[in-house]
């Protein structure tokens, strides 16, 4: 008999915690040995408990690890062999391109059905690559939209200054007054940065600063591509 998948999953709101526990527990051969709820826990889990496949929210705030991609880079660098499957709300296609050069190969939205994260499990312990339906949209979409290129997202000097100024609650206005440019430079900067991210509302920058390490520039340095090295 075959030994069973073992499952670590983290997430910081107790309701998905239970639902991909739930979820997990409906596929045979999957087994759900731990579960964290931030950063600081999940590390402790990992050093302490064997697990095959470990399932994660990208945004789970508190943990002296910090979250998002600076957490999945962490968790790449000290545990390199543990395949991980990303949990998320977000579908720009800055962050999947970034996530799949940290060498995560499956990401499951929240919005989807559950079931894609026993899925994307089962896919992960094989060595395969799983996305569930609306991030394999997102990602066909972004191809479609490159027209077959496979250019860098890279944010100039300027446009990331904008963007970390304006995510840390200032307005365009303080951001010009600052910075000593036009309100209008601003804008166009900060407009710019977005649609380079492929990204077109405000709240989805705020999230993907943070996703990105951006809100938490005091344990993080940032290169020019708005990430974390």
């Amino acid at each position: 008999m075959q030994d069973p998948v073992r499952v670590v999953v983290a997430d910081d709101h107790p309701v998905i915690l239970f639902g991909a526990e739930q979820a997990l527990l409906k596929f045979p051969g999957l087994q759900v040995v731990a579960r964290a709820r931030q950063s600081t826990e999940l590390i402790k889990v990992l050093q302490t408990i064997a697990c095959d496949v470990l399932v994660t929210d990208l945004a789970m705030p508190g943990g002296q690890y910090g979250d998002g991609l600076p957490l999945i880079g962490y968790l790449r660098r000290n545990f390199p062999n543990l395949p991980i499957v990303v949990l998320t709300m977000l579908e720009n296609a800055a962050l999947l391109k970034r996530l799949s050069e940290l060498g995560v190969t499956s990401v499951v939205n929240k919005s989807d059905d559950l079931s894609h994260i026993g899925l994307a499990v089962q896919h992960v312990s094989r060595n395969l690559e799983y996305m569930s339906p609306s991030v394999k949209a997102s990602l066909d979409a972004l191809r479609m939209n490159a027209g077959g290129k496979n250019d860098e997202v890279m944010l100039s000097k300027r446009e990331l200054e904008v963007v970390r100024l304006f995510v840390s609650g200032m307005t365009i206005k303080e951001i010009s007054e600052q910075l000593n440019r036009s309100i209008k430079t601003i804008s166009t900067q900060k407009n710019t940065a977005m649609r380079k991210l492929g990204i077109e509302r405000d709240s989805e920058l705020f999230q993907y600063a943070q996703s990105n390490g951006l809100l938490n520039l005091s344990s993080h340095s940032t290169d020019a591509t708005g990430g974390v090295s």
